[in-house]
């Protein structure tokens, strides 16, 4: 059985999707996320790390719906984004980060800005601020993903830390 303090630390997940704070996560979220994180450092919306980073925002949207939206809506509620963390997606993380994957790898090129496949931590920590995180939880989440203590952040380290962060409690 499911305890409700679990159900309330998923929900509270939902807020970092529900971008534009409406209730609910649609593709304009996902849209906004990108614009943020593209705002966040200097990258052109036609550029191709914008063109990226917007198409990994919509295979991440398609992906969240295609298990989430349980009425077909195009709209994630936050009854059916909880249903789909606890039931869907706590035993299988690994499918969340398939899904997140592309946007994952799209937001660390962005901020890769000296081209070496990684972002420092400081950087990792500016997209979570920009996708509406605390700053002070942004610099202790960019510190933790950063394993090896070198300073980068990966998506070997990232995706698989972003499923675990949405599947399983704090």
């Amino acid at each position: 059985m499911v305890s409700s303090e679990y159900e309330r630390e998923i929900a509270a997940r939902f807020a970092t999707f529900d971008q534009d704070g409406n209730g609910w996560i649609d593709r304009a979220d996902f849209s906004v996320a990108a614009k943020a994180l593209l705002a966040e450092f200097g990258v052109a919306a036609r550029s191709d790390k914008g063109q990226t980073l917007y198409a990994g925002a919509e295979a991440f949207w398609q992906g969240m719906a295609g298990m989430a939206d349980r009425d077909g809506d195009q709209r994630i509620t936050r009854e059916e984004f909880v249903t789909c963390a606890v039931k869907r997606l706590r035993d299988n993380p690994e499918r969340f980060a398939e899904i997140a994957r592309p946007f994952l790898h799209a937001a660390l090129a962005v901020a890769d800005t000296d081209g070496d496949g990684f972002a420092t931590v400081a950087d990792t920590a500016r997209v979570l601020r920009a996708l509406g995180v605390a700053r002070e939880r942004a610099e202790v989440a960019a510190a933790t993903l950063d394993a090896d203590g070198d300073g980068k952040v990966g998506e070997a380290e990232s995706v698989p830390a972003f499923a675990r962060w949405f599947t399983v409690p704090q």
